[in-house]
């Protein structure tokens, strides 16, 4: 049987070494990717948010705009419908 040098060890750990800091670099680049997601992520849900909220707002203003335009065609007794006040 071949026997095994501490040189042919040796190398075969510093090409172990090399692998898992090359892997150790891929990681961290990687969290950082994950990181950029994230606060990409957080930036898209804040803008939801906000169209939400503005959609909300405009909402309440069609529904006031909607009362308001009910009382008037009841004072003016133009509408199709009779109210139920």
């Amino acid at each position: 049987m071949a026997e095994i040098s501490a040189d042919l060890v040796y190398e075969v750990l510093k090409a172990v070494q090399r692998d898992i800091s090359q892997v150790k670099g891929e990681i961290t680049e990687m969290k950082l990717d994950i990181q950029g997601l994230r606060l990409s992520q957080n930036g898209i849900r804040q803008e939801i948010i906000g169209v939400h909220n503005e959609l909300a707002g405009i909402h309440a203003t069609l529904m006031r705009h909607d009362h308001q335009l009910d009382r008037i065609e009841r004072r003016l007794e133009i509408n199709d419908i009779p109210a139920l006040t």
